[in-house]
Parts: structure tokens; C-alpha cells; sequence
């Protein structure tokens, strides 16, 4: 019988499913699919064709289950959909090909049941896999919310405490508890900036306006210089030449090079200094953001590990700074890279399509 046949040649069986997984050129096979994914697969497989050549034949209930159970086995061994089906197809043509060579004796029947069994398997383990992912999608996002209700509220606590203090009069506000109202507003500030963006980039399509250079920086550097004098750091902006332009989603932008200044003036040494500059060549603007923050011990090669690797002790915040502002610029056709400096700081730059400036029209004659 084809059960008989899968666990008598079940080593076989494995190397062969393999082999197809790994000379597979999409979806790319993962090592844990490799290595634990193909035995899962044919085991499942054997099981339910055992079942169904029973006297007492696999009931769909329990088909339903036990394909259930594989499709939570398999998101947490963290496979994707595409590999759900192109692994249970490679390990069905893997018996085939082996009975065929072996000349093994399987009635048409019983190639019937291993084709009806793949289809069961793979539908229900794939509805469970896609119902598991949304529950984790949606926990997730619960508990993204809940982080970022908590950052709201302990800012917001600070800013009402201080309040409190400032309109009693018992201090002035150029003081300490002015301040630190202040440090909390601007943080606010910039955890509402970050969510609206992170809501913009994945509830629409990002629109393009014709942007000038010099009028963007000078915007962000507003802000970013009452966050700079919070913190004692000195913030410098160079010269922006006033012919860089740019099509890009303007508020996407912004929120981008917002979101690495916040990072650069949280992460650099007391006393320490963040610089801007801006650029052109090849085609292509840049806006840097330089930092002091002692530099990186190794150059990372994520670009999201520099954040989480620099010396300094504000921690506060949502971690997604970078990923948002990684995001925003590619959303207007660029690109987000950094060098270290080391013992010194760090440079993330913003790289941007050069647009040309549109000529002024001739007067009339």
C-alpha cells in the first residue's frame, strides 16, 4: 500500500524532497524548511494516507485538524504560504517519482488519495497558517498602539506636571521645569509626526510635488533646533543651494529627515554637536545628518542596528524611526545610507533623485 510504501522509503523520500526544495528558484528555501520542514511534511502525508486506507477511513474532521495543527507547526518554524505549497508539492512528487523508479506495485486508487490528501493538507494547513498570521498580525498591532499610548501618556504626565508647577508661579519658565514642558511637547510632537507618516505610507499612495531643498531644511530645522537646545546640543545647518529641488511626497520627506535628526540629537554626547548638509552630483541630492555620538564600534551592515548600537542613555521612544524613514524615502524613489566615523559619530544620508528646476517663463514681448 502507498502508506507502506512512504515510511519504508522514508530516507529516500527526504533526500530527493530536498534536493527539489534546494534547486528550487522561487520561493527561496529556508535551512529550517531544509532541515525540519521536508520530515514534517512526508510525515503528515504518511499519517493521513494510513488513516485513509484504514477500515475506519480519515473522517474530514480529523484531516481538518491534524492539517490545522501543521499549519501552526509551520508558522512558528516561520515558513511563508508560497513555501506551504511548493513543499508539499515537492515532497508529492518526490513518492512519485521514487515509486515509478522502484517499480513499486500502487493502484491508480491510491495515487487518488495521495493527490486528495496533498489538496486537504494543503488548503486547511494554509487556512490555519493565514488565520494564525492575522491573530499575530493583529496582536501585534495591538500591542504597537499600546506602546504608543504608553510613550503619549508618560510625556503627556510630564507636561501636565510641569504645567502644574509653571502656573502656580513658584518658578520661572525659562527654568529647569520649562524645560522639560518643553523636552515633553517636542517628544510628542514627534511620536504623532512618526505614527501619522507610518498610517500615510500604508493607507496611501504617496503623492510627488516639486519640493525645495532650501524650504524643507529650513522647516525641519525650526523644530529640530528647539529639540537641540532641550537637550544642550548644538545644532549646525550649512548653506542649501536654493536651485536643489526635489519631486518627493513633502510631508513623507519631512517626517524622514525629522526622524533621523531626532535620532542623531538622542544619540549624541553631551556637548556634542549634529550637523546638516546638503549636496549634489551624479544626478542625485543628498541631505546629511551628522552626529557625535562616538561612532560605531563595527560598521553595521543593517542599517536599523546603528540605532540600537550607539552610546548614550535615552532610550525612550518607539524604535521606529529609522524604519519609518527608510520607508518614506524610497516611497519618493531614494534611498537611506550611513558611514561611521570612527571615534567620532555617525553620517546618515538621505539620497534623492535630482529634479530640474522648471525655467522661468519669458516675459511677452
Amino acid at each position: 500500500m502507498l502508506h507502506d510504501f512512504v515510511r519504508t522509503n522514508t530516507a529516500d523520500l527526504i533526500t530527493r524532497a530536498r534536493q527539489k526544495v534546494l534547486q528550487r528558484p522561487w520561493p527561496p528555501p529556508s535551512a529550517a524548511e531544509v532541515e525540519n520542514g521536508i520530515p514534517l511534511f512526508l510525515g503528515q502525508l504518511a499519517e493521513t494516507l494510513r488513516l485513509e486506507e484504514s477500515r475506519t477511513p480519515f473522517s474530514p474532521g480529523e484531516m481538518d485538524a491534524s492539517a490545522g495543527q501543521h499549519g501552526r507547526e509551520l508558522l512558528g518554524m516561520g515558513f511563508t504560504v508560497s513555501q506551504v505549497v511548493h513543499d508539499y508539492g515537492d515532497v508529492c512528487q518526490a513518492i512519485t517519482e521514487l515509486a515509478i523508479e522502484k517499480g513499486a506495485t500502487i493502484r491508480s486508487v491510491e495515487f487518488h488519495t495521495l493527490n486528495r490528501c496533498l489538496d486537504d493538507a494543503i488548503a486547511t494547513a494554509v487556512t490555519e497558517y493565514g488565520r494564525l498570521k492575522e491573530e499575530s498580525t493583529a496582536r501585534l498591532e495591538v500591542e504597537r498602539l499600546g506602546r504608543l499610548a504608553h510613550e503619549l501618556r508618560n510625556r503627556l504626565q510630564t507636561a501636565l506636571l510641569s504645567f502644574g508647577v509653571l502656573k502656580a508661579g513658584t518658578v520661572g519658565i525659562a527654568g529647569a521645569t520649562g524645560a522639560a514642558l518643553g523636552r515633553s511637547l517636542v517628544a510628542m510632537s514627534a511620536i504623532i509626526d512618526g505614527a501619522l507618516a507610518e498610517v500615510r505610507l500604508s493607507a496611501t499612495s504617496p503623492r510627488r510635488d516639486r519640493v525645495s531643498l532650501l524650504d524643507l531644511v529650513d522647516e525641519v530645522a525650526i523644530a529640530a533646533n528647539l529639540q537641540a537646545e532641550y537637550r544642550g546640543i548644538r545644532l549646525s545647518v550649512e548653506a542649501v543651494d536654493p536651485a536643489l529641488v526635489v519631486d518627493v511626497d513633502r510631508q513623507l520627506l519631512t517626517s524622514a529627515l525629522m526622524n533621523l535628526i531626532q535620532n542623531a540629537l538622542k544619540f549624541t554626547l553631551p556637548k556634542g554637536g549634529v550637523t546638516i548638509r546638503t549636496g549634489a552630483g551624479n544626478g542625485r541630492v543628498f541631505i546629511d545628518v551628522e552626529d557625535e555620538c562616538g561612532g560605531l564600534e563595527e560598521a553595521a551592515v543593517d542599517l536599523v542596528r546603528p540605532f540600537g548600537e550607539r552610546s548614550g542613555t535615552d532610550r525612550t521612544g518607539l524604535g521606529l524611526g529609522l524604519s519609518i524613514s527608510r520607508k518614506a524615502v524610497e516611497a519618493s524613489g531614494g534611498e537611506i545610507h550611513h558611514r561611521n566615523l570612527a571615534g567620532k559619530g555617525c553620517v546618515f544620508t538621505i539620497d534623492l533623485p535630482r529634479a530640474t528646476p522648471v525655467a522661468p517663463a519669458s516675459p511677452p514681448e
